[in-house]
């Protein structure tokens, strides 16, 4: 392990590196290198404080990269030493992209390597990290979204391993397939679709005009995607942020110019959309989103794609086509975004493999959850787009001792807008404050 020490306002930083079994059923075999960055109160930095390590949400993103005491940190640093881990192949831990996966050799191989990017590995890397820097003392996990999938799955296969548990928005379903998750999804989306052109009535006959142009030219945007209805719907991901809507409501309302060839898109509508729809910067997402509800039995077999035919109101030729409103779609991966997506496409035959695969291990004990004895407590929100809060309360049940907080005042992002304020309720509620 070598570390780097910095210091930002009101914190201390340092940079940690360490080298994990690939594949932990061969500790002996290939080992790959994570990056996590230790954050710990100016003035602390000597002190001995317990240990709180923060599992991002996707799969595919690495931790947040904060400036100074931001967001929820400022108020996790007050009590702990802090470990933003970026999982493996996210951040600069064994970065996971079309420039690296070639490395592995053909796309089978590729899909071979991407089987160990799941939560399961995930854990038993915290749990080498943990023995290495605390010393072998329990810590704390605070995981979002994706990551508290990642705690649940902690809190089943090495409980000893944590004093506590804190969850936003990321109680997983134990036991659906991705079919069981997204028929549950896709009517949430609807509703979150409803409610943005509620609030925003004109954004219905502007997103029908910038679809049927779409449909119409399927334009390439500046870097190198092309642009499908079926992409532009999926803008609709944004719905499920606190500032979501609004977002794409200014998004919609300037995406036209008038030129000497006519009515365009304009430069700036194609560069923004371009952004929101890359996955240069998370391919490990796209590559494995289903694969976090693979527990054996029938593969996943681009669940989101397929049930999305059992709602046709997503149809955005047919909707186009009748005069009714296009919906927007939310959280979802489909084989045509690696036809479309230049950081994808060299990936798509790695990714249909995935797809196909059956022999995921399970992830979750659902019999050591319900005697577990690990403080858990839950941020579930109440409209949250992403995550279903039926699946949700149904997990929270089977976890012996968890409380949960139902909430409406925050959407998925509620650690990142409400910061302070979420962490510190839900540290209260495992200490027996709250």
């Amino acid at each position: 392990m070598s570390a780097a020490r910095y210091r930002q306002a009101g914190v201390v930083l340092t940079d940690r590196r360490f080298l994990v079994p690939l594949d932990h059923a061969a500790p002996d075999g290939e080992r790959i290198e994570l990056y996590a960055r230790e954050a710990v109160a100016a003035g602390r930095e000597d002190e001995e404080l317990p240990w709180l390590v923060y599992l991002q949400g996707g799969p595919g993103f690495g931790a947040n990269r904060f400036s100074g005491t931001q967001a929820w940190l400022g108020r996790a640093v007050q009590d702990y030493r802090v470990l933003l881990l970026d999982q493996r192949g996210t951040g600069a831990s064994a970065t996971v992209n079309r420039q690296t996966l070639p490395l592995r050799g053909d796309a089978r191989a590729q899909a071979e390597y991407l089987t160990h990017f799941r939560a399961d590995a995930i854990v038993r890397d915290c749990e080498l990290i943990r023995r290495e820097v605390t010393g072998g003392a329990p810590w704390t996990v605070l995981g979002q979204s994706f990551g508290g999938f990642c705690a649940v799955h902690y809190l089943s296969s090495a409980p000893e391993g944590l004093a506590a548990a804190l969850i936003t928005g990321g109680l997983p379903t134990l036991d659906g397939h991705a079919d069981d998750v997204y028929r549950a999804a896709y009517p949430r989306v609807e509703r979150k679709v409803r409610a943005h052109y509620a609030r925003y009535p004109m954004d219905v006959e502007r997103a029908r005009e910038i679809g049927a142009y779409v449909l119409e030219h399927e334009p390439v945007l500046p870097n190198g995607y092309r642009l499908t209805l079926e992409a532009f719907q999926s803008l609709g991901i944004w719905l499920g942020a606190s500032d979501g809507s609004d977002r794409l409501h200014f998004l919609l309302e300037d995406a036209f110019v008038r030129t000497p060839a006519g009515r365009e898109l304009s430069d700036a509508f194609r560069e923004q959309v371009a952004g929101a729809l890359s996955y240069a910067s998370h391919p490990l997402y796209a590559l494995v989103h289903e694969s976090i509800y693979g527990q054996g039995g029938p593969a996943t077999d681009w669940s989101a794609q397929r049930v999305r035919g059992e709602f046709p109101q997503f149809d955005g030729a047919k909707a186009l086509a009748s005069g009714g409103p296009l919906f927007f779609t939310g959280e979802s991966v489909h084989p045509w975004q690696f036809d479309c997506d230049p950081a994808l496409r060299p990936l798509r035959e790695a990714a249909h493999l995935l797809a196909a695969r059956t022999e995921w291990p399970a992830l979750y004990d659902t019999a050591r959850l319900a005697a577990n004895e690990v403080p858990v407590a839950a941020a579930v929100y109440h409209d949250d787009m992403y995550v279903d809060t039926e699946h949700a309360l149904r997990t929270a049940r089977a976890i012996r001792g968890l409380r949960p907080w139902v909430t409406n005042e925050f959407e998925h992002d509620g650690l990142r807008a409400g910061g302070p304020r979420v962490l510190d309720r839900l540290l209260g509620m495992v200490r027996g404050d709250v």
